[in-house]
């Protein structure tokens, strides 16, 4: 089993940025891909950001891309979610999620989950 705890998240205005954190323990040598899915009120969880634990390859949104930066720390298990120039249609909880392999990093079928952070943007 792998465990994941997120944190960072907040209130914020309109335009600012946040970074999200997600530390991740347990069995965390099976973990493949790491990524940040959100889920606005009403509606469906989605994609945000991945990135292959080995190797660091990315993989975003087209929502996010150019505003948002998905990074890791191997050494402390711990995946990040830099996000700049936040909009009010960024306002979700936003998840962090663990995959051993089985899934595409596009994928809302990883294995493991945490239990989200609230992102609220005011303008």
């Amino acid at each position: 089993q792998v465990q994941l705890v997120e944190s960072g998240g907040g209130l914020v205005q309109a335009g600012g940025s946040l970074r999200l954190s997600c530390a991740a323990s347990g069995r965390t040598f099976s973990i493949y891909t790491m990524g940040w899915f959100r889920q606005a009120p009403g509606k469906e969880r989605e994609f945000v950001a991945a990135i292959r634990w080995s190797g660091g390859n990315t993989y975003y949104a087209n929502s996010v891309k150019g505003r948002f930066t998905i990074s890791r720390d191997n050494a402390e298990n711990t995946v990040y979610l830099q996000m700049n120039t936040l909009k009010p249609e960024d306002t979700a909880v936003y998840y962090c999620a663990a995959d051993r392999g089985a899934h595409g990093p596009y994928s809302r079928e990883y294995d493991y989950w945490g239990q989200g952070t609230q992102v609220t943007l005011s303008s």
